[in-house]
């Protein structure tokens, strides 16, 4: 108590914990998280921003073992510290972003120059110091102010909401590395806020920092700029003579980029026939993120310099029904559109997501495009394309999938950690539904060898047929190929003899392989764009065979049907295949690799090794007697506790955000409303926590928000989707007021364990609150990168499922503590 009250004495001047400059750094931090995956996308690739920002989120865990270590020097300066820490986020947030995109990382030498993994450890370094600042000043607060946990906890997961919230919205308004700056003026208001809170001298220093805040966003954008890999495929357009950037938009669904070569034209066209006798008009292409392009085609309102158009695999099905309505999912650019147009398609719903792509098509470049989607025909639709199925009733002759992603980023696995809900078994269930008798699915993928996306795609076609109770799949399933993609169509009824006789002509006339169709025989394969060895009409005669789940598991890639709770239909690694890939890489052959799981995994490693060291390193000082610590609690119960809540509560907010994409129908809207309403209910959770301190026993003051806490994920987890089917057809708002409902309860259960939990340690242990935190942030960070392997293997239920037996355990651990 002597201890306490000298402390408190040395730090009188704070009359309580500054609870806004926590919300305002919490906000910062979570903002910038968010922020730097969108900006590391842009430069470099997903999953490898993904590696590095996981990693330097340790800097979490080990603000935790800093103040478990130097705790006391630390609080009797607590006031310095925290505007110091907050003060170099702000600052280190945009120099250290801006300092690691000059690194000169470049993931596609990583096994062969040794230089790459140093570069790599630079970024790491420079991401980690702003994360390692902001967590030191919070997680000080905890350690200085215990007895006020459930008020700090809740002052940080509501600014963090709200952070993440602001953050989505300033992406909309400026471009994202303008947004880098806002970031780091939150980091300097918190410091501001601080001084202010704390009554630091000298007098000037809070006006001081918030007017450096304030200025910070009116830095000329001149000063930062993107500095993209020059291995991305825009990168390498604008290193070709007189091409040019003729258009930019920035929104969180992408970096949109317009490119004229008028020196080199582009020709867009993927899969064109070598028998096409005309090449396509003149074009733009379209980047998103650097990757691409698709095409942005001139028309001006005649046919015939659309007939290329005729000369793609994804135009069978206009040789096998006359005059369709048309339904095309992923409308981009406007290539599908005009191909409908050009096959005299009666109606044509087009879907597209992102409503700066209509802009640059319809306005902006409107006299060269034509304006499509204005067209006599055609009806526009911005929404995502398995919520635009799901709650419109109305059938088509076609459906048409358009390639949806660029073809360097598919076949060097950069989509492998990425989930998506449009080549599930339940999706295309969802299309079959809007499909006339007699009807035609058209989705094309890229070829790529070994094959993969294919019998992946084929294998999950079979599935949804089989789902559907069709008792022979084969006899509604056929496969074009050309040199460069592939289209598999699925049809609501049989193929007849008169369809199968339009398939081959069309294949004869444009040197496609009819890879499968009804009655097909090896002979009739492999004929114009020949492999060694007929692989894809071998793979899908064995997915329609009786020894189907054999061949799949021998397969050496990962080819089994994608489903709504595994959606990770890009993820085709698997290790075995690793030798032979890396075999391949003094040939060129090194792109076959999926890369995206292998840096998964490596991050995944780091992350543990890191923690694990984190966490063990205060116990050794520990013994060496540096410190002395209580021996109750235990610290073995203590450790189990906080890790359990870390990873369980990241565990429930990661698989329902996926389970939310699919019924808010927009990826963004998942992340704003499921984020927001976990952090904000969580917060006020953390306020109501006091409450269950009332109480002769301890264990039931935790007892029952973990009763709570997996009574309703588990009956979320087998009700969600009842509720969902009933609640689709509702408006966009009230589809959002519902999730919120929803989500509200469970986040409101979810914020009560770890601020119950650093409030025993102040009353018994509070020199293990540091270490208690750090281990909670340790286990945040390893759960969001485990939670997507699990999600991959077992799928999200699983991950709910685990989540609940988490905190079970920590339920234990507390009872035993």
């Amino acid at each position: 108590m002597a201890r306490a009250a000298a402390i408190s004495e040395t730090v009188g001047a704070s009359p309580g914990p500054p609870l806004w400059a926590v919300s305002l750094l919490s906000a910062a931090v979570l903002a910038y998280e968010i922020l730097l995956m969108r900006l590391f996308s842009i430069i470099q690739w997903h999953h490898f921003a993904y590696m590095m920002i996981s990693v330097a989120l340790l800097g979490y865990g080990a603000a935790g073992t800093l103040v478990a270590l130097a705790g006391r020097g630390l609080v009797v300066r607590y006031a310095q510290v925290f505007v110091t820490a907050a003060a170099l986020f702000g600052i280190c947030a945009v120099a250290g972003f801006l300092l690691a995109q000059d690194v000169g990382f470049d993931p596609l030498e990583m096994l062969w120059d040794p230089r790459q993994p140093l570069r790599l450890f630079a970024i790491y370094v420079l991401l980690f110091v702003p994360f390692f600042c902001a967590a030191s000043a919070v997680c000080l607060t905890f350690t200085r102010f215990g007895s006020a946990a459930a008020r700090i906890y809740s002052a940080d997961i509501l600014g963090a909401g709200a952070g993440s919230l602001a953050i989505l919205a300033a992406m909309f308004i400026v471009p994202s590395i303008s947004a880098l700056l806002f970031v780091g003026s939150l980091g300097l208001a918190a410091a501001a806020v601080a001084a202010w809170s704390c009554r630091m001298r000298p007098r000037g220093l809070a006006p001081g920092s918030l007017a450096i805040a304030v200025l910070l966003p009116l830095v000329p954008g001149d000063w930062i700029r993107l500095h993209p890999s020059e291995f991305k495929e825009l990168s390498q357009a604008l290193q070709v003579t007189g091409a040019r950037t003729v258009a930019e938009r920035s929104s969180p669904l992408g970096l949109l980029t317009i490119v004229d070569s008028p020196v080199v034209p582009f020709r867009q066209a993927p899969g064109l026939s070598l028998n096409a006798p005309d090449e396509p008009p003149p074009q733009l292409g379209m980047f998103v993120d650097g990757d691409g392009p698709s095409a942005l085609t001139r028309y001006d309102g005649r046919r015939e310099p659309l007939a290329y158009l005729d000369y793609l695999t994804s135009a069978v099905p206009y040789h096998l029904i006359t005059r369709p309505r048309t339904l095309v999912l992923g409308a981009g650019a406007g290539a599908d559109v005009l191909a409908a147009i050009y096959h005299n398609a009666r109606t044509i719903d087009a879907v597209e997501l992102n409503p700066q792509v209509v802009d640059l098509v319809e306005q902006r470049f409107g006299d060269f495009s034509g304006r499509p989607y204005s067209a006599p025909a055609v009806r526009l639709h911005i929404d995502e394309a398995r919520g635009f199925v799901t709650r419109h009733p109305e059938a088509f002759d076609v459906i048409d999938v358009a390639l949806l992603d660029a073809f360097g980023a598919s076949s060097a696995g950069l989509y492998a950690l990425s989930e998506s809900y449009l080549y599930t078994v339940e999706a295309l269930d969802a299309y079959l539904d809007r499909l006339h008798p007699n009807g035609v699915l058209a989705i094309t993928r890229w070829v790529n060898l070994p094959p993969r996306d294919v019998l992946k795609l084929f294998a999950t076609a079979i599935a949804a047929l089989e789902q559907r109770g069709v008792p022979q799949p084969g006899r509604q399933l056929a496969l074009i190929r050309g040199w460069k993609t592939a289209t598999v169509l699925v049809k609501n009824g049989d193929f007849t003899a008169d369809d199968i006789a339009r398939m081959r002509e069309f294949c004869r006339a444009r040197s496609f392989d009819a890879d499968y169709f009804p009655g097909v025989e090896a002979a009739d394969t492999n004929r114009y764009n020949v492999l060694d060895t007929s692989e894809f009409y071998d793979g899908a005669r064995a997915l329609l065979g009786p020894e189907r789940t054999s061949f799949i598991e021998r397969y050496k890639f990962a080819i089994a049907p994608a489903t709504d709770d595994r959606p990770h239909f890009f993820h085709f690694f698997r290790w075995r295949a690793l030798p032979q890939l890396l075999a391949l890489k003094g040939r060129g052959g090194l792109p076959l690799l999926e890369w995206g799981y292998p840096v998964l995994i490596a991050t995944l490693a780091q992350a543990m090794l890191a923690s694990v060291a984190l966490i063990m390193l205060p116990l050794v000082m520990w013994r060496r007697g540096k410190n002395r610590v209580p021996a109750r609690p235990s610290r073995v119960a203590v450790a189990i506790y906080f890790a359990a809540v870390g990873f369980a509560f990241m565990f429930i907010e990661i698989a329902f955000i996926q389970k939310f994409v699919l019924f808010l129908a927009h990826p963004l809207y998942a992340v704003a409303v499921v984020l927001c309403s976990f952090l904000i209910f969580a917060g006020l959770g953390s306020r109501y926590s006091p409450r269950l301190q009332r109480g002769s026993s301890a264990a039931p003051r935790i007892g029952w928000p973990v009763a709570a806490i997996a009574a309703l994920a588990l009956a979320y987890l087998f009700g969600l989707s009842v509720m969902f089917r009933y609640l689709m057809p509702l408006a966009d708002p009230l589809r959002i007021l519902g999730s919120i409902v929803l989500i509200a309860p469970l986040g409101f259960g979810m914020g009560m364990p770890f601020p119950l939990g650093i409030s025993r340690l102040a009353a018994s242990a509070e020199s293990l609150i540091p270490w208690a935190w750090g281990i909670n942030a340790c286990a945040s960070v390893v759960a969001a990168i485990l939670a997507t392997v699990l999600a991959i293997h077992l799928g999200f239920a699983a991950v709910i499922v685990l989540a609940v037996v988490l905190y079970a355990i920590a339920f234990f651990a507390w009872r035993r503590g």
